[in-house]
């Protein structure tokens, strides 16, 4: 039995080397890219919504590409990688800086942004929506229509209301679970009224394990685990609401990205993946480096080689781990992005309805991660 699944998993790995190397050099239309959501998907608006410093214009972040241009790495986010697959010549621009080039798209993601609400200096899903309508003139109708629209958003909301509601009980976690996913509903109906049609949205990572997590509720080695389970409620949400919608809405395209199984995998088996460490930040300070990474009156400390950490501050990924997200995102199969990988959903023409609608495949992704071995060779592109 175990021969026959360390077989199926060279298959697996050899199928997903294929596709990467196909999919890269394969055209797609020239489209725009839209982004929309919290800090991992800011190209760097906060601080021009801000008008002062942040940390994130400063070193380290930018550290491997000696460009600390507001982005919440220490090189290119997911987005950037997209682009480029995309054939779009540069990185996604923030679509607040003056004069950017937006005629292929823009990131209207904000850092701290939330779906309930956000603080000063940030703008929840609803208000960059609402930006981007200012803006439409910018591109024609028929444009929009044709291009990608993605959305990770959702983690501040639930790191502020686990926050201030330590002993909420499973009915007040449920209620507030509904809240989040019916606001999100409403901001992809807006934009979907506002001509966008084909969207990706991303599943929550599994939020008890992120470092400023373990760092703020003392778990050590462990995850927060009632966070975690807020996660899974909210992602158990994702796919069948954007399958509803597909039904109703005309012409309304869309994937969903399982980023909390995809994140969960590097986190308990980092170093098959080539990650030294997956618990603590490279960047940053306390118990798990998690804590002031770039501010000013803070001496963080700076791990020596990026690349080796899941996690380059308290609660975003390094560059490396970015762009194999990218990879995965652009051309894996359905056990990580269903029911259309982003290439797949470029390409599908305008209009049409859905064939393939999103399934619940928990069962499937169990058995991947208990029978199958992960590539030997630790690969970063690895499902």
């Amino acid at each position: 039995m175990r021969n026959k699944c360390s077989l199926v998993s060279v298959l697996l790995v050899f199928t997903l080397f294929h596709t990467l190397d196909i999919v890269s050099a394969q055209n797609v239309p020239a489209v725009a890219l839209f982004t929309f959501g919290d800090s991992n998907f800011d190209a760097g608006n906060r601080k021009f919504l801000l008008n002062a410093n942040a940390p994130q214009n400063f070193w380290p972040y930018g550290k491997s590409r000696d460009d600390p241009n507001g982005k919440f790495s220490d090189g290119k986010i997911v987005p950037d990688f997209i682009a480029k697959f995309m054939g779009i010549p540069h990185d996604l621009p923030p679509a607040f800086k003056p004069d950017a080039d937006v005629s292929r798209g823009a990131s209207f993601a904000v850092g701290h942004a939330s779906l309930l609400g956000s603080p000063r200096g940030s703008l929840n899903l609803n208000q960059q929506v609402r930006r981007f309508n200012d803006m439409r003139s910018n591109w024609k109708e028929d444009y929009i229509h044709k291009s990608l629209f993605m959305i990770f958003i959702g983690t501040e909301d639930y790191l502020n209301f686990t926050k201030n509601n330590p002993n909420a009980d499973g009915s007040a976690q449920q209620a507030f679970v509904t809240s989040v996913t019916n606001r999100l509903r409403r901001d992809i109906n807006l934009l979907y009224s506002s001509g966008a049609s084909k969207f990706v949205v991303y599943m929550l990572p599994p939020l008890g394990c992120l470092p400023i997590v373990r760092q703020e509720y003392k778990t050590g080695n462990g995850c927060y685990e009632k966070l975690n389970d807020l996660a899974k409620q909210h992602n158990a949400i994702i796919g069948p609401m954007l399958n509803e919608m597909a039904k109703t809405g005309a012409g309304f395209q869309f994937t969903v990205f399982d980023f909390y199984n995809v994140v969960l995998r590097r986190t308990q088996r980092n170093l098959n993946y080539r990650y030294s460490v997956a618990n603590i930040s490279c960047c940053g300070v306390g118990t798990h480096n998690a804590y002031g990474c770039g501010l000013p009156n803070v001496h963080s400390k700076l791990c020596e080689y990026q690349r080796s950490y899941l996690y380059f501050d308290a609660s975003h990924h390094s560059e490396k781990a970015q762009e194999s997200f990218a990879h995965l995102l652009f051309g894996a199969d359905t056990i990580v992005i269903q029911p259309l990988n982003v290439r797949e959903l470029i390409v599908y023409p305008a209009d049409e309805s859905m064939r393939d609608l999103w399934e619940d495949k928990t069962e499937e992704k169990l058995s991947l991660v208990l029978d199958v071995d992960v590539d030997a060779s630790g690969s970063e592109y690895t499902i």
